[in-house]
């Protein structure tokens, strides 16, 4: 009843989407010239995507903001944005950044520009301000990390006392009081810093009244709230079962086996599994990776204390109750983990070419060192298991004796003298060495944990290989590139102070047919500087074609053509020759892609 309740609250109108989204088509096209002033402006996503009030910012020639009206979808898809423009635009051109929230709660944002009659003569860069306030992403994403922390440490000793049965849990009170205040913390900093993640300000907005309301109101918010409620229901249970004396009753193991699932949802609900292909599977998926993850890596700390406090004789029967649940929750890991990474990649082609698989691959590296750590410990857990089984089949019953026997007959039968070994107190196999080993050994194991929590925290707020080869799969033949910008640095070895710097070229719109040209040179302290001669030269050696000298202009600051034509597309090779001196040039060749 309570999953379901809590199933309810979070998944309400979820609908299965790419996740994270990525950007589809713009309406106008990317570097398009239209001949009359459009009346919007609507993007189109790979998913459905949440509005802000700030989602459309549009900058005019004059690069002063343009009035629009408030965002909405398009016809009532959920996938699209939409922001009304004024009833007449200048010409020139004009630049639109926009934010949005797609579906599995991460901001993604973008700009791109379109022309009004004619391009600007003069293209000036346009502050569209950051893509995120740097504070309030790294609150954001230290509270994020904080928070998989706790609740694995929360989770995973709490199964430890419940499964494993230790004979003492006062040394595991502490760290479930520690991680429950926690989670408590971080989920809290999480609600107020999503509204000003959200939108890319400053976390003092994170008290702002209406922004905290729409928080509140948003599937993201509600997970959080939910985490709360479970939070607080999670105390009366922790409470209840540190007055019960038998924690093996099937209720107790039950209520915390709901009260987990309970916490691992509102996490599946927020994230990556929420949107996407397969998502009732994927969600099914990402709360047992979380549980698995939590009984194992929790554990793992809760061991590590029982190792320090536990004799040895309690110690020979936990150790091995955890090494079977570990070996378990291993088995959901592997399983869950590989379902998670063919949904999250898509083919093994974007393993390399994108963030998301390069963090997967670290990910994988870490779990590997995690895995191997692990199976020492297994080592050790052998060991320690090993006098326990011995005493089970190696005792023979106490035969009783005569009375007045002999004292060396009663001391040879007795159980003590029959189950110990040769190795003493100070022997490798006594219980004291056997217990530092798998001290030092599960130590090693809680480290790399963290390691790997860690990459999980940055994975889960990239944006999917998936998704991003279905935006570049999707978008239409007839969109248009952006303005290509490229960089190339010179030196013409001469160490003078113009002998050495960049040239800042643009061009415009990088398409079949008339583009237009503008460079910038900088020198070696980043100024502006004045040179005799710069030449940039087009040519595309598959097809046989050029040099096309594009003949360029100095303006008096800068150097630029409104009249060189790339007759092909494909890849152009652009040589740039810059002259400092009457003397000194060099010549770069730099490569750029020409559309349709």
């Amino acid at each position: 009843m309570l999953l379901g309740t809590v199933l309810v609250l979070l998944l309400g109108g979820a609908a299965p989407a790419s996740a994270h989204a990525a950007l589809r088509s713009t309406d106008p096209d990317d570097g398009s010239v239209v001949q009359r002033a459009p009346r919007h402006v609507t993007l189109t996503f790979t998913e459905s995507v949440g509005l802000l009030d700030d989602s459309f910012r549009v900058f005019g020639p004059d690069q002063h903001r343009v009035p629009t009206g408030e965002a909405t979808h398009a016809e009532d898809r959920s996938d699209t944005a939409r922001i009304a423009l004024p009833g007449k635009l200048a010409q020139g051109t004009y630049t639109v950044a926009w934010r949005v929230v797609s579906a599995d709660s991460h901001p993604v944002s973008g700009a791109f520009s379109f022309s009004v009659g004619k391009r600007s003569s003069t293209m000036l860069q346009v502050d569209t301000g950051p893509a995120e306030d740097p504070l309030t992403g790294g609150l954001h994403t230290t509270a994020r990390y904080l928070a998989y922390l706790a609740a694995a440490l929360l989770v995973g000793t709490v199964a430890f006392a419940l499964l494993c049965r230790p004979a003492r849990t006062s040394p595991l009170r502490r760290p479930v009081v520690a991680a429950w205040w926690t989670l408590l913390g971080s989920t809290v900093a999480l609600l107020l810093l999503r509204a000003p993640y959200e939108a890319g300000t400053g976390p003092a907005t994170a008290f702002d009244a209406d922004a905290l309301g729409r928080t509140l109101s948003g599937r993201p918010g509600l997970a959080l709230l939910a985490r709360l409620a479970l939070l607080v229901l999670s105390a009366v249970f922790l409470v209840w079962l540190a007055r019960r004396r038998d924690r093996r009753e099937p209720v107790a193991l039950a209520l915390g086996t709901a009260l987990a699932a309970g916490l691992a949802l509102t996490w599946a609900a927020a994230e990556h599994a929420s949107a996407g292909i397969q998502v009732p599977l994927a969600m099914t998926s990402s709360v047992l990776h979380l549980l698995a993850t939590g009984v194992w890596l929790g554990g793992l700390v809760a061991l590590l204390l029982t190792l320090r406090r536990s004799s040895g004789e309690d110690l020979t029967e936990v150790v091995p109750r955890f090494s079977r649940i570990a070996f378990a929750s291993v088995i959901v890991l592997a399983v869950t983990g590989l379902y998670q990474s063919w949904r999250g990649l898509g083919s093994l082609s974007v393993l390399s070419g994108t963030s998301y698989g390069r963090l997967l691959l670290a990910k994988l590296v870490a779990v590997t060192a995690l895995l191997l750590a692990a199976g020492y410990s297994r080592r050790w857990t052998a060991r320690i298991a090993a006098p326990a089984a011995t005493v089970r089949t190696a005792v023979p019953a106490r035969v009783p004796q005569p009375v007045g026997a002999p004292a060396e007959l009663e001391e040879r039968d007795s159980p003590d003298t029959v189950a110990g070994g040769s190795d003493g107190p100070g022997g490798s196999d006594s219980p004291d060495a056997l217990r530092r080993g798998l001290r030092r050994s599960v130590l090693v194991e809680v480290a790399v944990a963290a390691a790997v929590l860690l990459i999980t925290t940055v994975l889960t707020g990239t944006l999917p290989g998936r998704a991003q080869a279905e935006a570049a799969r999707q978008a239409p033949a007839g969109t248009l590139p952006p303005t290509t910008q490229v960089t190339v640095p010179y030196d013409t070895g001469t160490g003078a102070v113009t002998g050495r710097g960049k040239v800042w070229i643009t061009l415009d719109p990088a398409r079949v047919g008339e583009n237009g040209i503008q460079a910038v040179v900088h020198g070696s302290d980043a100024g502006l500087v004045v040179i005799p001669e710069l030449r940039v030269t087009f040519s595309l050696p598959s097809r046989d074609v050029g040099p096309i000298d594009a003949e360029l202009t100095d303006r008096g600051g800068y150097w630029s053509t409104n009249a060189v034509t790339l007759p092909l597309p494909g890849t152009w090779t652009m040589k740039t020759t810059v002259r400092v001196s009457e003397v000194d040039q060099v010549t770069v060749e730099k490569q750029v892609r020409i559309a349709p």
